[in-house]
């Protein structure tokens, strides 16, 4: 595929780690979204609540004329985006979530523009950097949650989905 701007092709790159995320998803049962690896760890449900939680805020921020990550406090500002977030905990709410936030994040940036993603902001730590760069950070803070996913699916007994296309088209 050509992409005619670095926008273009980070939201590329965001879409195939939404849509692996989305596949592990539909892997699990819908009985096992309780499942935590140890009480003091997130549950299935909980973990995908934080992964919309931060890419709402993420959209949030990243697409205002005046971003700013110190606005609040990190669990204010997650709570500012997050609206009743807490209350889907279903596999279908959930999934349904993973895929509409997405297609609205996608129209965000773009009606924002490329322009807009490389202009400086404050970052977290107080450091200069571009929300495009913010936006790749918040695309790799959801490749390692879909990394966590992926072993819990290891530790109820289930093969994850890439590992099971890999494996199929291995021996196709």
């Amino acid at each position: 595929m050509s992409f005619t701007t670095l926008l273009e092709e980070t939201l590329d790159a965001w879409s195939d780690v939404r849509q692996g995320l989305i596949r592990e998803v539909e892997n699990i049962p819908a009985d096992r979204f309780d499942f935590r690896p140890t009480p003091e760890v997130r549950s299935v449900s909980e973990l995908l609540q934080h992964i919309l939680e931060v890419a709402l805020m993420m959209t949030g921020e990243l697409t205002r004329p005046d971003t700013n990550f110190r606005r609040a406090p990190w669990p204010e500002l997650l709570d500012m985006y997050s609206g009743d977030l807490k209350s889907a905990t279903s596999k279908d709410r959930l999934l349904d979530l993973l895929r509409s936030s997405f297609e609205d994040a996608q129209r965000r940036f773009r009606d924002a523009g490329e322009l807009h993603m490389f202009q400086f902001i404050t970052r977290f730590d107080g450091q200069p950097g571009t929300r495009l760069a913010w936006l790749e950070h918040g695309i790799a803070q959801e490749m390692y949650h879909r990394g966590q996913l992926v072993l819990y699916e290891r530790l109820m007994g289930i093969e994850p989905a890439l590992t099971r296309q890999i494996r199929e088209a291995s021996e196709a």
